[in-house]
């Protein structure tokens, strides 16, 4: 059996939710909701330890409106138990009682009220007391915690004081909040000279002890007692210290974490110890239950279950292991294999929980059925997890929809795991389901706490691998689509043939809920890549069936070409002019590249097709011309960001280059020879560049790991240098290009 040692609760990275697909809301009481499974965050579900000093208030203004009999309005209540300040409530204090002619601004006017004036004198003077105690006791974090927080000056002439108003108060309610006030004043006086025994004794148990009595068993007792708890945990009384938190966690939901966040048991002696206050069979179920929502959930459902099987703090317990244990082995086998310590403890934990299960003890056999089963399919064990299943199902509460819900998703998830072979009978069989999962994604359907967003995804990843080992590519990649996939025109074909297909099976509707590229997409990425390879008439052809996504506009002209690659200030510059569209411009190549080959101004044309086909590279001004394609998923100022299959030809500049050097070879005069070598060295450098982001060795670098400081020279700035030195270009190529300029100041 395992001991108790100090640690901290919860381990690892568990919040997204998404990567579960075990609800505890389904099963477990909601107030427990802050103590189900998640590690980064103190509390699930939006609890945390930030509101210690806010955690009652509503309480409190409920308590006292209705001490009021609802005759004076919350909002005025809550300014001045809440917000005033000591001024301001003196102030209050001081107009209603004729003493002041004017009320400052924002504080409530209690002349108005049909309370009674005794109780509103009463109600006066308490708060003037009570503010003074805030100012020791409100501000500095949660005072039930063991973690160290700033110690503020404790009054020592408010102890008198506090005391003859306890002795001296008739009101029951107002006398018990001044017992409450006392308590704390006694805890907060401990807290700031525990460094000093001398003046650390003070007498909280014996005051407790003695007017305790006197007082119901509310939430203001057990907010008090949890300051004498707190008053037991500073003398290292952590025994007796973490049995009176469990009081107080046991008492009502808004105790729970405050509670629950100062127990902290030492040591398995110290937890003894603990135990053994317990004073019955209850008593002891929580304290198994607080200490197990942080370690060891199967040691307290085992002790839990031998005092009353029939426990809901049972529940929470399993709901955690179960999460914890899905965080660590949420594959479609139990990944704990390579941990021999882990699998021993998966081992046990799947034995006890279908142990309890089978017994049929608790209040929930269906949910122990249902644990038990998921543990056995996260384990592999898949025969044995449709046992459990089968006898939960039975024993389902049909009107309850989120547990129908629970049950749906995990044995959908079981089934794929046991599917051997997909044919016609088992897609009919897998429509319903599908289409239930996608009217969840889509909200068409609400089931709230529900988690099926892991089960999609794992649907999508096995229903794939399943497709794809049967040799049913095109259904493989309709549920996990892969860039490889598109490295084929005629499996492209067959995708888009699929999708255009008027009499669809009704396993193909749901399969295709679930894919979001349409047929206009497919074709515009066709388009494209036909375009990078200079076949224009197909490329145009197929970009006028991306209907809508070939009227994507260029954001820069990209017939211009400059010394610089700067694609933001070339669509600043352009911003106001009007753009090519996408398709457009395939069409203003295809009558460039007609004119250039009828022998037309070839000189001045191969440089426009040039300066097209730069800019369409990652390097040009026109990267919209691929990131349109949103197959591609090819996005960012990175050649990192580019999906593999397309980085080569989205960054290639071979095309371009031969454009350039055909411009170069029919230029008729320097000036212009002298540019288009130029843009040719551009190419150039661009495809040293590229081997080092196309190299292997480089694949998991960031791009500004890269060693870009050696100059990229290359043939082309040679021959700018020796033949082209003497023209207005070179000089402006020697201002603006800082390799350039480099190049040239070295001796070569």
């Amino acid at each position: 059996m395992a001991g108790v040692v100090v640690a901290c609760g919860d381990g690892g990275y568990y919040d997204d939710l998404q990567s579960s697909s075990f609800a505890p809301e389904a099963f477990v009481n909601s107030t427990y909701s802050p103590f189900f499974f998640t590690s980064e965050i103190t509390y699930y579900n939006g609890y945390n330890l930030d509101d210690s000093n806010t955690r009652y208030n509503q309480l409190v203004v409920s308590e006292w409106n209705s001490w009021f009999e609802n005759k004076v309005d919350t909002t005025t209540l809550k300014t001045l138990l809440i917000k005033a300040s000591s001024g301001g409530i003196d102030s209050a204090a001081s107009y209603y009682k004729g003493k002041l002619d004017v009320l400052p601004a924002g504080i409530p006017d209690l002349k108005s009220t049909k309370a009674n004036k005794k109780k509103v004198n009463a109600f006066l003077d308490y708060l003037l007391l009570a503010k003074e105690c805030e100012v020791y006791a409100v501000g500095s974090g949660d005072y039930w915690s063991y973690e160290k927080a700033p110690v503020k000056e404790v009054p020592e002439a408010l102890e008198n004081i506090l005391l003859k108003a306890v002795d001296e108060a008739k009101d029951p309610f107002i006398k018990q909040r001044l017992w409450f006030q006392m308590v704390r004043y006694y805890y907060f006086k401990q807290r700031q000279h525990a460094a000093d025994a001398s003046k650390a004794n003070v007498p909280l148990p014996a005051y407790f002890a003695k007017q305790e009595a006197a007082f119901p068993k509310n939430m203001m007792y057990y907010r008090a007692l949890g300051y004498l708890a707190g008053y037991y945990y500073q003398k290292g009384d952590f025994a007796q210290a973490n049995y009176l938190y469990s009081l107080c966690y046991n008492y009502s939901f808004e105790m729970k974490i405050p509670s629950r966040w100062s127990f902290h048991p030492q040591n398995e002696s110290d937890w003894k110890q603990t135990l053994s206050l317990a004073k019955n069979g209850d008593e002891k179920i929580t304290l198994w239950q607080m200490l197990g929502s942080s370690r060891d959930e199967a040691r307290a459902i085992k002790e839990i279950y031998a005092i009353d099987p029939k426990s809901e703090k049972l529940d929470l317990l399993l709901s955690r292991l179960v999460n914890i244990r899905e965080s660590q082995g949420q594959a479609w086998k139990d990944t704990s294999t390579i941990d021999p310590a882990t699998r021993v403890a998966t081992t046990a934990e799947r034995i006890l929980v279908g142990n309890i299960a089978n017994e049929e003890k608790t209040s929930k056999p269906y949910y122990w059925n249902l644990a038990a089963g998921y543990l056995n399919s996260l384990s592999g064990n898949y025969a044995l997890a449709k046992t459990f299943y089968t006898k939960g199902r039975k024993q389902l509460p049909a009107n309850d929809t989120l547990v129908m819900a629970q049950y749906k998703v995990l044995n959908w998830l079981l089934y794929l795991k046991t599917l051997k072979h997909i044919d016609a009978k088992a897609e009919a069989e897998m429509v319903e389901p599908l289409n239930w999962l996608n009217s969840l994604s889509k909200n068409k359907k609400s089931i709230a706490n529900l988690r099926y967003n892991s089960a999609i995804a794992q649907s999508m990843t096995m229903l794939s691998a399943q497709y794809k080992k049967q040799g049913d590519v095109l259904k493989a990649y309709f549920f996990a689509p892969e860039m490889a996939f598109y490295s084929s025109n005629a499996r492209i074909e067959a995708a888009k043939a699929l999708l255009n297909k008027q009499n669809k099976t009704p396993f193909e509707l749901a399969m295709l809920n679930y894919y979001s590229i349409n047929v206009r997409q497919l074709s515009y990425l066709q388009a494209i890549l036909l375009v990078y390879q200079e076949k224009l008439d197909e490329a145009i052809v197929l970009m006028k069936q991306a209907d809508t996504v070939n009227s994507t506009e260029l954001l820069a002209n990209p017939f211009n070409s400059k010394i610089q690659d700067c694609h933001d200030c070339d669509h600043e510059a352009d911003k106001n002019k009007k753009h090519f569209t996408v398709l457009g411009f395939i069409e203003a190549l295809k009558t460039i590249k007609g004119d250039l080959a009828a022998g037309k101004e070839v000189s001045r044309n191969a440089a426009l097709l040039g300066n097209a086909y730069y800019n369409i590279t990652h390097y040009g001004n026109a990267r919209v011309f691929y990131y349109s394609a949103t197959v591609t998923e090819s996005y960012g100022d990175s050649p990192y960001s580019i999906a593999v299959p397309y980085r080569k030809i989205v960054t290639d500049s071979k095309v371009a280059e031969k454009y350039y050097l055909l411009a170069r070879a029919n230029a008729k005069t320097k000036e212009l020879k002298a540019k288009y070598t130029y843009m040719a060295a551009k190419c150039e450098r661009n495809e040293i560049y590229n081997v080092q982001y196309n190299s292997p060795d480089n694949d998991r670098k960031y791009s500004w790991s890269f060693d870009f400081s050696k100059i990229p020279t290359g043939k082309y700035f040679a021959e700018l240098k020796a033949q082209y030195s003497q023209t207005r270009y070179y000089q402006e190529v020697l201002n603006e290009c800082g390799y350039f300029k480099a190049y040239v100041s070295k001796k070569h």
